[in-house]
């Protein structure tokens, strides 16, 4: 470790120099931006697959959903109980190897099966990520000076999903001048498969150096008197002993990722409701959430610190939820806007609390866990989190499509998923707040 009296770290209270702690966390956000861009190429590239390999709109949404999500999910509680004992730069190379050899795969497929196991293969990669990432950053930084560099972790989800929108809409348009092209060994292969395969291969360059990466010491044990590893028995218990502020803080992170994966039905809003194409749709999307999200995601880690550093221990959730409340009303709104114009506006508000919420939500869970069980709390969170945007997001819109709004009435359905998950959880914020800041108090005595 560097610990280099000048680094703005000491030597004497455990965690690297600051210049190496930013270094990792740099490659931690950069491996996540790669990620996010690998996963959300399949939902911006689904009408050129589907003319290409035939697939039913019910086969899509499978692989939309399930084969990503359940083994991204389920696969995190392992991974997580790995974290916290072994090496977990090598656990994160491991696991980018994986999914963006699978990503590689997604465009040499043949036929549903291939597609799915693919898929698959990229959620159990991509599971190895945030319980190491979390765990490493908080052994690297003291609790008070944390928010900041977990919030520019977060920001990958909005660059990840930009960079991924502008590049489907880069392939969308080539597409129409250029019906395929020609790679080395490969062959002629379509715009959809070339873009799977360029955004892929990068991985295994970032997977080496995470084999050469250092690892930080464990901090901050409070279960286990500093002594050993908890396991998952104790995990269980730690979280089931506060259960009642466990579950109330997820309602507002559930709540988050449902509105946000619902927003994948974002394209077909705007191509039914106003005439727009996908690949305007793709490259005005990604400019708005390159230009939204990680301005929003870095100044609310700053604000975070800022409040904690004046005594705010509650200073993470009170963002979240103040995001919250501006992701309710705004997801409401903005697709019952009259022109697609105003709507992306309102949509670009939008992102400014999902940013909000997405920047403090690991730092406001870490303020009541400790050390020896983070990667696997934060491996159950995001376990919940998924499974529950997931499979309430999309299916939601399509229930409501379906059986009450009709296909032309999708700007329905989107403005009322909001109304009716949002008002539970925001009526519930006083409950939540008082709950978490006894947690919280409670783990800081634990710790002294």
């Amino acid at each position: 470790m560097n610990n280099s009296a000048t680094s703005g770290q000491g030597a004497d209270n455990g965690y690297p120099g600051a210049r190496y702690a930013w270094y990792m966390v740099i490659l931690l956000t950069v491996a996540y931006v790669c990620s996010f861009i690998d996963r959300f190429m399949l939902g911006l590239l689904v009408e050129p697959i589907k003319a290409d390999l035939g697939f039913s709109d019910t086969q899509l949404g499978l692989l939309l959903g399930p084969a990503f999500a359940i083994f991204y999910a389920t696969m995190g509680l392992p991974l997580g109980w790995m974290a916290d004992r072994y090496r977990r730069g090598w656990i994160v190379a491991a696991g980018i190897a994986v999914w963006s050899a699978a990503t590689v795969a997604s465009g040499l497929v043949k036929n549903f099966f291939q597609m799915f196991m693919a898929r698959m293969s990229v959620g159990i990669g991509e599971a190895t990520l945030s319980p190491c990432a979390i765990s490493m950053i908080s052994d690297s930084f003291p609790r008070e000076r944390r928010a900041k560099p977990i919030a520019f972790y977060s920001m990958a989800v909005s660059i990840g999903a930009a960079i991924a929108s502008l590049f489907s809409a880069t392939v969308l348009i080539w597409a129409k001048s250029s019906p395929e092209t020609s790679l080395p060994w490969i062959g002629a292969v379509a715009p959809w498969q070339f873009a799977f395969i360029a955004v892929g291969m990068p991985g295994f360059i970032l997977a080496l150096m995470f084999f050469a990466l250092r690892e930080p010491r464990r901090q901050e044990r409070g279960i286990t008197g500093g002594l050993g590893n908890a396991s998952l028995i104790d995990t269980l218990k730690f979280i089931l002993q506060r259960w009642k502020a466990f579950a109330s803080f997820l309602t507002i992170f559930c709540l988050m990722t449902t509105v946000a994966y619902s927003q994948g039905w974002s394209a077909a809003l705007f191509m039914r409701t106003w005439g727009w194409e996908a690949s305007k749709f793709a490259l005005v999307n990604g400019i708005v959430l390159l230009a939204v999200g990680p301005a929003t995601v870095n100044l609310s880690g700053w604000l975070c610190d800022r409040w904690y550093a004046r005594g705010v221990t509650d200073a993470a959730l009170r963002i979240a939820v103040i995001g919250a409340f501006i992701m309710v009303i705004t997801g409401v709104i903005a697709p019952l806007m009259p022109t697609g114009n105003t709507a992306m506006l309102m949509f670009g508000v939008n992102a400014v609390g999902l940013a909000m919420i997405t920047a403090t939500g690991v730092t406001a869970l870490l303020n009541m866990t400790p050390g020896e069980i983070r990667a696997q709390v934060v491996a159950f969170y995001y376990m919940a989190i998924s499974l529950t945007g997931l499979l309430l997001g999309p299916t939601t819109i399509g229930i409501l499509n379906d059986q009450v709004f009709g296909e032309l009435g999708l700007k329905y359905s989107m403005a009322l998923l909001p109304f009716v998950y949002g008002l539970p959880v925001l009526l519930l914020v006083p409950v939540t707040m008082r709950l978490y800041t006894g947690a919280c108090a409670d783990m800081l005595r634990t710790e002294d």
